[in-house]
């Protein structure tokens, strides 16, 4: 596994505020790597990070999690779809222009200083 995409995906995770969610593709995209590459890592990694906050392209979690992440939703504020499945995406995702611009200046903070 790649640590730096690794830390790349877990860094962004955190950064998802409560009550917003992003999709696999869109923390894919700032961190560098697919989609399926953040959920492989979420599964590996993510037991300690708000891994609820992270949803497919539609803003439904994985099949298997979908009550857990549903607890964490509702104490979030985040209403689940008539269907059952998921969020409105378009109404609780995170701004991923927004949640890029947080990762840089974090890994700024991060980074050591010359």
């Amino acid at each position: 596994m790649d640590e730096a995409a690794l830390e790349r995906v877990l860094t962004l995770v955190a950064l998802i505020p409560p009550g917003e969610v992003a999709a696999y593709g869109e923390i894919g995209a700032i961190a560098g790597v697919g989609a399926r590459r953040v959920g492989a890592i979420l599964s590996r990694y993510g037991a300690d990070l708000p891994w609820w906050r992270v949803t497919n392209a539609s803003g439904d979690p994985p099949r298997h999690l979908r009550e857990r992440a549903f607890e964490h939703w509702a104490r979030e504020g985040i209403a689940v779809k008539p269907n059952g499945r998921g969020c409105a995406i378009a109404r609780w995702g995170t701004d991923q222009h927004v949640l890029a611009r947080r990762f840089a200046a974090h890994m700024r903070l991060e980074s050591p200083q010359e």
